[in-house]
């Protein structure tokens, strides 16, 4: 049987049998060793891997750990299973998390870890500080034109390759995530959607995101980007798709599902 990973605050009570493994980060790029580090400047539990112990380690710039072994999160994908990836994603993020809430951001005041849940707690005011989680939607918009089913997908302006991918955005206060959905993709590209439909999540850690993604159809407009945020965007069919998102990404698993649709 494959194992699970167990997200905990501290080591079970009961005696581990296997290894550890130690989640190193760098700034913001990973090791994962089988022995602690000698340096570093905070430890956080993470969780059981099957039997064994997975630990968060911030280590300073300037270590004694092979530079060679420490990879970005991007390099790490095929190079690790993706559970351990995941595991390495949540790794960076509190290790993020651990280092900019170091002080109460109401009073100044020096934090410390809380009992009994994963935060930052101020001892002057008691303001709480949980790790950062920004809720982002992700959309595959499609429709049927003389008979032909088509999807909307763009080209953002910091995508480093030619790639084109699904329409995306951070939930802002105050909106449900239907409407983020719609209000993204009528900012970004000026169309009009309807039927949006939840489909699946991603736990995506650039830097500290969780990745909603939806379908939705095509109701009335033409194409208008937002030049500003997105260099091209077009209607592709499937026998002629461009350039698309690594299979480790929530928007290709919206685009291969329709793929394989059609």
């Amino acid at each position: 049987m494959t194992d699970q990973f167990v997200p905990l605050l501290s080591p079970p009570d009961s005696p581990i049998v296997s290894p550890a493994r130690w989640f190193c980060v760098r700034g913001s790029d990973v090791a994962i060793l089988d022995d602690p580090p000698a340096d570093s400047t905070a430890t956080q539990f993470l969780g059981m891997l099957g039997t064994a112990p997975c630990w968060a380690v911030d280590v300073p710039l300037q270590d004694a750990i092979d530079p060679v072994l420490f990879r970005d999160l991007r390099g790490l994908w095929g190079e690790i299973g993706e559970l351990e990836w995941t595991i390495a994603g949540r790794a960076v993020q509190i290790v993020e998390w651990a280092r900019t809430h170091r002080f109460c951001g109401r009073c100044g005041t020096a934090t410390e870890p809380s009992a009994g849940d994963r935060s930052m707690r101020c001892p002057s005011c008691s303001l709480l500080a949980y790790p950062r989680l920004a809720p982002a939607v992700i959309v595959l918009i499609s429709r049927t034109v003389g008979g032909r089913a088509e999807v909307l997908l763009g080209r953002g302006r910091n995508f480093p390759r030619p790639m084109y991918s699904c329409l995306a955005g951070f939930v802002e206060p105050g909106e449900t995530l239907e409407q983020a959905v719609i209000r993204e993709v009528g900012e970004e590209v000026g169309v009009t959607i309807g039927n949006v439909r939840y489909q699946s999540s991603q736990p995506w850690p650039f830097p500290h995101s969780l990745m909603l993604g939806f379908t939705a159809d095509w109701l009335s407009g033409d194409i208008v980007i937002d030049d500003s945020e997105i260099a091209d965007a077009q209607w592709f069919t499937a026998d002629a798709m461009p350039l698309i998102p690594p299979p480790i990404s929530i928007a290709r698993k919206l685009i291969d599902s329709w793929l394989n649709a059609h």
